[in-house]
């Protein structure tokens, strides 16, 4: 019988450069060895015990669909949250996602049809190219720089990308690969350009609470631009619960919520307990924040001091989320993270990093990057930089040999 034919769409759709090492860890662990996991954004913090709380003690005898656009409890309890960061808006410009990822695709379906171009300055989060495949779009990079810190590429860039089929940018803030926190200023560049061609700016903010120097500039605060923004939001990061897949579409354009609410209605409704959790986590007490951000930021200085200090390595000092993109003295970081799973140990432990390459679109770029999350707890980020470095010298010496 012949094999029967899969969709164009499904031959192109990228695998996670984050995951594809996962069957090679699997078998490490087999062999007794212990894999320390920074390759994925999965914090080690615990979810806050009133919101999973408010899930163990709801009382009700049918869970049933809610609206499409979530929970108006939920929502209005959102306009709380946003109010004090700054961003005013009103419940119903809110639609409740399952999870950021779907708030990501609704906008794409929504706002570009097939062929049309979306700029991100790469490297960005991987998955943004999944979406793209899903909604038909093509990514068109324009490149940051490691040695800058992975800063905003120049506005001369940006112009030099837009082409008469480009309809919007993403930005993620602060940054999923490299940590970078954008600057209020930066985000008035992006500002101008969108306005000038009248393009949509979709505003990944997950890790918005996660920022180490200087403040937040929310995108939904630019002015004179309500329409063309679109914010992306997600409990996941926020309140370590990626399990509940949970986030939110934002945004003051009143067609567009129109045009999302066909999107969400066509899939029914979020999921109703995380809704529940995602409800109660907002009366967290503002200092609530306060213990997890010192802890991250103590990650942090450790991962990139102790990266710094080995031979051939650079790493910049990231302004905010929980990820540094380091630049290793080796030629094919995808080979060198496969190795480390498959070849190496020390003292019975290896590490598990993201090959950054996955993280570019432009070929050939982040070919010797990676991307390290610091969701482990200090103890375990020494354990596992001492494994790194002795892998680094390992590695190097038998390419020498």
């Amino acid at each position: 019988m012949a094999t029967l034919p899969i969709s164009r769409r499904g031959e192109l759709m990228p695998s996670s450069p984050i995951r594809k090492l996962v069957p090679f860890a699997e078998a490490a662990k087999k062999r007794g060895i212990k894999v320390y996991h920074l390759n994925i954004g999965q914090p080690d913090i615990e979810t806050p015990k009133m919101a999973l709380d408010a899930v163990r003690h709801s009382d009700f005898k049918v869970l049933e669909y809610s609206h499409s656009a979530g929970n108006e409890s939920y929502r209005r309890k959102l306009v709380e949250y946003y109010k004090k960061r700054g961003i005013e808006v009103d419940y119903t410009q809110i639609i409740i996602t399952t999870g950021g990822s779907e708030a990501i695709i609704f906008g794409f379906m929504a706002c570009l049809d097939e062929g049309d171009e979306v700029i991100i300055p790469e490297p960005f989060y991987a998955n943004y190219n999944g979406f793209a495949v899903e909604a038909g779009v093509k990514v068109v990079p324009v490149t940051s720089h490691i040695e800058t810190g992975f800063a905003l590429p120049a506005m001369d860039a940006f112009e030099k990308a837009i082409t008469p089929r480009t309809k919007a940018i993403v930005i993620c803030n602060p940054n999923n690969p490299t940590g970078y926190l954008y600057s209020q200023a930066e985000l008035e560049t992006l500002r101008g350009i969108i306005k000038k061609h009248n393009l949509y700016l979709f505003a990944d903010e997950a890790y918005r609470e996660f920022c180490y120097e200087g403040e937040h500039f929310s995108a939904m605060c630019l002015q004179g631009v309500d329409d063309n923004i679109v914010l992306m939001d997600t409990i996941s990061k926020r309140y370590s619960a990626c399990g509940g897949r949970i986030g939110a579409l934002v945004t003051r354009n009143r067609l567009l919520l129109d045009t999302v609410m066909k999107f969400a209605q066509a899939r029914l409704s979020p999921p109703g307990f995380a809704q529940i959790l995602g409800e109660a986590a907002v009366d967290l007490p503002e200092d609530y924040f306060d213990e997890t951000k010192a802890e991250y930021k103590a990650r942090r200085d450790l991962i990139v001091a102790r990266l710094n200090a080995m031979d051939g390595v650079f790493c910049p000092n990231p302004g905010g989320a929980f990820y540094v993109t380091a630049r290793l003295p080796i030629a094919d970081a995808d080979a060198f993270c496969q190795w480390l799973l498959e070849s190496f140990e020390y003292n019975g432990q290896t590490v598990m990093l993201a090959p950054a390459s996955g993280f570019y679109t432009t070929p050939g770029l982040g070919k010797n990057e990676v991307r390290l999350a610091y969701v482990l707890n200090t103890g375990d980020i020494d354990k596992a930089m001492d494994c790194l470095a002795v892998a680094i010298k390992r590695y190097t010496a038998q390419l020498i040999k």
